[in-house]
């Protein structure tokens, strides 16, 4: 278990992908996003999501992301924020996104 404190640590807010893209460096199938969290500002971030999503088909979507973790290096990108899905027994990720539009950068709690 952990506290509200906890989970007040990690800052999940909506985004809406504006450019997403092939990563073929990557050792598992990925795209390349950049998010944009409206006054929070863009963000770029590497997604395993290729098994039901295309780059035509997720740009302009909102998805749910953490955006306070640390930079990471994935082959030559780094990745600035992690954007969450629901992952079955094949390794199909669904996204995480909103019902209707919310404004970007708005604070999942």
């Amino acid at each position: 278990m952990i506290s509200w404190d906890d989970f007040t640590k990690v800052d999940i807010r909506v985004g809406t992908v504006i450019k997403a893209e092939a990563f073929p460096e990557a050792r598992k199938p990925a795209y390349k996003l950049v998010i944009d969290f409206g006054e929070l500002g863009t963000r770029k971030t590497s997604a395993q999501i290729t098994k039901l999503y295309t780059p035509d088909t997720i740009t302009g979507k909102q998805v749910v992301a953490v955006i306070n973790f640390p930079p990471k290096q994935i082959a030559n990108f780094v990745s600035e924020c992690l954007v969450l899905g629901a992952v079955n027994s094949n390794g199909e990720v669904t996204l995480l996104t909103t019902l209707g539009s919310a404004p970007n950068g708005l604070r999942i709690s």
